[in-house]
């Protein structure tokens, strides 16, 4: 413990130099997030305090997240955590490892005493988690036992999200541990609310929605590995246009390289950006569907810039549709739309004809190529 604890205080300030001893388990200082700012001793050892202030740096590693920077390993050591001066009586939040659920929860405790009791849930968020079965039942149980929590506190209450409620059996919890699962808000912001409100969710509280903003906020991230694909295959088939054009090295691979540079980014753009966007607009239940409708809209648009007819033509078309198809499947997870099993139903039967459609479109594009005067469409 640090030797700037005082005696009379439960609540100890963190001198930086020392390690915590934190309960069941050793958190060097190197690995405690930056918003640790002292400890609280409790009967069986100190507890890290975080702060509810966001810093600037706090705020630049969300934008950098939003945009699909650094998002793996951005995590907390995962353990028993307070905010404020929490005692015996105060109530338990879960939550997962992943930083961004991590900042944004401890932002909402203003003024507030509680313990945060992080799962390992290898950098991924409560929902997300749930369903691969990180944020779940053993996970819960091994952070129980591991952080003794039953010697800190005096009560048998675990505030879970209902996001993670797919991946926790309150039933097995309660079971094996005599802890209540109590399932708290879908929404962080309404976390404060329904402490107040004696920990009863209200039905808006229970009700997921999936707003523009929400959907708009997430494109950067699924746009950002998508362009970078992009790239990759242009410049693989502005390579072997040159090899195997029909014209010189240079006009085949800039002719045929632009050409499919700017058809997959059409693809891209129909796929990332305008079928999330418009989700709830267009027709049919699944993504793939949806995501084909805006990659054949955005397809339309190939003979006009691209200048190209016949196997060409038809090539891009099918990859236009299918690459836009198949990034508005990856949505699925981001969603509301779908439960884990829906994903995967839909993952089963659209898999298939993106890829059945992408061979072709190789096959034809392969075909002009070779029938071709080279370096003109």
């Amino acid at each position: 413990m640090s030797d700037l604890c005082c005696a009379s205080s439960k609540v100890c300030c963190y001198d930086g130099e020392t390690k915590i001893e934190s309960i069941a388990l050793t958190i060097d200082r190197d690995d405690l997030p930056a918003s640790v700012i002292g400890e609280v001793m409790t009967s069986v050892g100190p507890v890290p305090r975080v702060s509810t202030e966001m810093s600037t740096s706090d705020r630049l590693g969300i934008w950098k997240l939003r945009w699909g920077i650094g998002r793996m390993g951005y995590t907390v050591p995962p353990g028993l955590y307070s905010v404020g001066e929490p005692d015996a009586g105060s109530d338990v939040l879960v939550t997962a490892n992943y930083r961004m659920t991590f900042d944004l929860l401890r932002s909402c405790m203003k003024e507030r005493n509680v313990w945060l009791l992080v799962l390992d849930t290898k950098g991924v968020n409560v929902w997300c988690a749930a369903g691969k079965g990180t944020f779940g039942t053993e996970e819960l149980i091994k952070r129980i036992e591991l952080s003794k929590l039953s010697d800190v506190i005096n009560h048998k209450r675990l505030i879970v999200p209902q996001l993670g409620a797919p991946g926790v059996a309150a039933h097995e919890v309660r079971k094996r541990t005599s802890f209540k699962v109590m399932y708290g808000p879908v929404e962080l912001r309404d976390i404060s609310a329904y402490l107040d409100n004696g920990r009863r969710a209200t039905p808006a509280m229970r009700r997921k929605e999936f707003p523009l903003a929400e959907r708009a906020a997430i494109v950067p991230m699924e746009l950002v590995p998508a362009s970078k694909w992009v790239l990759y295959i242009t410049l693989v088939v502005a390579l072997i246009s040159g090899i195997l054009g029909r014209g010189t090295f240079f006009e085949d691979a800039l002719h045929y390289g632009s050409q499919s540079l700017f058809a997959l980014i059409l693809g891209t753009f129909a796929g990332g950006v305008v079928a999330p966007l418009m989700l709830p607009w267009l027709p049919g239940r699944a993504f793939a569907l949806k995501g084909a409708f805006t990659g054949a809209a955005a397809a339309l648009l190939i003979p006009f810039f691209i200048l190209t007819t016949g196997f060409e033509l038809s090539a891009w078309t099918l990859i236009t549709i299918s690459l836009s198809s198949y990034l508005t499947m990856n949505f699925t997870g981001s969603s509301t739309y779908t439960s884990l099993s829906g994903v995967k139903k839909e993952m089963k039967e659209a898999v298939p004809f993106q890829i059945t459609a992408v061979s072709v479109g190789l096959i034809l594009w392969l075909a002009a190529l070779f029938t071709a005067g080279g370096g003109t469409a």
